[in-house]
């Protein structure tokens, strides 16, 4: 009788497998609907299908009474604008900065106390400091999904660098390569797969620190409607929002997973093992 450890799921059985959870989940809910529904015809807590696809079209599809606009995707493309600019200074920024850190030891020696120590701020606390500084616009939003998430990528990519074997620099060296060839012909491609990792990695805060920051000051986004509507106990339109959240998010990792297997194969042997 083989054992469950050495039982490796078909292609298909893992989609089946991975769908599973989510079946399970949507079934629970629709049970604990039905029955608070039954019990309260009323029941906001809870709101069945049809409640939340009525309030999705009416968000999504049906103008917006004041603006003339649908506010769901108005929202959307405010969120996801402040989140690519927020996630784009934020890898820059953190593959510098890990380059340097991982490759010159002076740096490293330098600046990875105070870079340890940054990472050990909650951005959630200098928030209103943000505020003060930068003001109540777009600027500071940017700024706390870049403080949120830089530290931890950068500190990744930093030992990603100084993890490469010591044979490749010292073979570069003999052949002629100076500092900042090693840099971007040794150390960069090697460090670019590991940089998709830590930006996926890093989507769940950013989103995070998005949807904070929008909740607190913010006139359209995923994070201010979210927060408006609650007064209301608007649970047919938070839950859409929070899910269309989540799928964003998933949608994200996984178009960065597939730019990482396809411009970085060695970097995934599993997968091609796996003939995925």
């Amino acid at each position: 009788m083989p054992r469950l450890i050495n039982y490796l799921p078909q292609r298909r059985q893992r989609w089946g497998l991975a769908l599973l959870p989510f079946a399970l989940l949507a079934l629970v809910y629709l049970l604990a609907s039905s029955h608070r529904h039954a019990l309260n015809p009323s029941e906001k807590l809870l709101p069945t299908p049809s409640m939340m696809a009525s309030a999705f079209k009416q968000a999504a599809i049906e103008p917006d009474r004041r603006s003339g606009q649908r506010i769901f995707w108005q929202d959307t493309a405010s969120s996801l604008r402040r989140l690519a600019m927020g996630l784009v200074v934020a890898t820059l920024v953190a593959l510098t900065c890990g380059l340097l850190l991982g490759l010159l030891p002076v740096l490293n020696t330098a600046f990875s106390p105070a870079l340890a120590a940054l990472a050990m701020v909650p951005p959630m606390a200098i928030l209103p400091i943000l505020f003060i500084v930068f003001g109540l616009d777009e600027l500071s939003k940017i700024v706390l999904i870049v403080i949120g998430i830089t530290p931890a990528m950068t500190r990744e990519l930093t030992l990603r660098v100084m993890q490469l074997p010591r044979e490749q620099l010292v073979k570069a060296q003999t052949l002629g390569a100076g500092t900042w060839q090693i840099l971007l012909r040794v150390a960069l491609p090697q460090a670019l797969p590991q940089l998709l990792v830590s930006l996926r990695l890093a989507l769940g805060s950013a989103f995070l620190f998005l949807i904070s920051a929008e909740a607190i000051s913010a006139e359209s986004g995923l994070g201010y409607r979210i927060f408006l509507v609650r007064r209301y106990l608007s649970m047919d339109l938070i839950l859409p929002y929070v899910a269309w959240i989540t799928l964003l998010a998933f949608a994200m990792d996984a178009g960065l997973r597939l730019v990482s297997i396809k411009a970085f194969p060695w970097f995934h042997p599993a997968h091609r093992e796996d003939g995925a």
